[in-house]
């Protein structure tokens, strides 16, 4: 169902966006390209969107849309700029991008393996695999030090503020895609289980304290 499409790549511009989403219709693979609007499941990482647009595709396409990507790109590999940068990197450099693969541009991804290659050093599918497993081990480990966000939650929900609401369900709820599609939790079991008690802790608090807010201001209210 497309509503559970999720992002697959993020574009700067809307041309690019485009340019993907052409290939993967051709390889008969369904997507939707829309705005990087902020995500329900907001983090706190305090980061900033940096692409506006999405190619989204459902999660099970992900690993056949990685594949392409990396068949379309080897046609680019012969044609390298002399002074790419790529082409100054350590071994160490090199195989670094293989590991932290999901950080690259999959040209970069491609480039690396092939002048880790031409370099003398082997190069398998059985090892890539093997880097992507472990990474995806790394990516999947819930986002560590959540306690000032847990105990402002904490203290919104008692004074009846509707950010209690946000932070706890944000703490309860939030996840994260892997490279590989898979959704995940964005927190540890138990910073989750913090944000649901926030949650419904502003649930109860936040109407009482408007209703308070309303009778405070106008005691008449009290009387209709």
């Amino acid at each position: 169902m497309i509503e559970n499409f999720i992002a697959f790549r993020s574009f700067p511009t809307l041309i690019q966006a485009k340019e993907l989403e052409t290939l993967l219709k051709e390889n008969n693979i369904e997507t939707i390209l829309a705005d990087n609007l902020p995500p329900v499941d907001i983090t706190f990482s305090g980061s900033t969107l940096q692409n506006r647009y999405e190619v989204k595709i459902d999660a099970s396409d992900f690993e056949k849309a990685e594949l392409i990507l990396e068949k379309e790109t080897e046609n680019l590999l012969d044609n390298v700029n002399p002074d790419y940068y790529l082409l100054s990197f350590t071994n160490e450099e090199l195989y670094e991008i293989l590991l932290n693969s999901d950080e690259w541009n999959i040209f970069d991804y491609k480039l690396a393996q092939k002048l880790l290659t031409e370099r003398g050093k082997t190069i398998d599918a059985d090892m890539l695999a093997s880097l992507k497993k472990e990474r995806l081990k790394i990516l999947a480990k819930p986002e560590e030090n959540q306690k000032p966000w847990i105990i402002a939650g904490y203290i919104f929900s008692l004074l009846g503020g509707g950010i209690g609401i946000v932070i706890g369900y944000s703490l309860w709820k939030s996840k994260k895609t892997l490279p590989n599609g898979e959704r995940v939790y964005s927190y540890s079991e138990e910073d989750r289980k913090h944000g649901k008690t926030i949650f419904f802790i502003s649930l109860i608090i936040f109407p009482l304290s408007f209703i308070f807010s309303v009778f405070s201001t106008n005691p008449r209210a009290l009387y209709f």
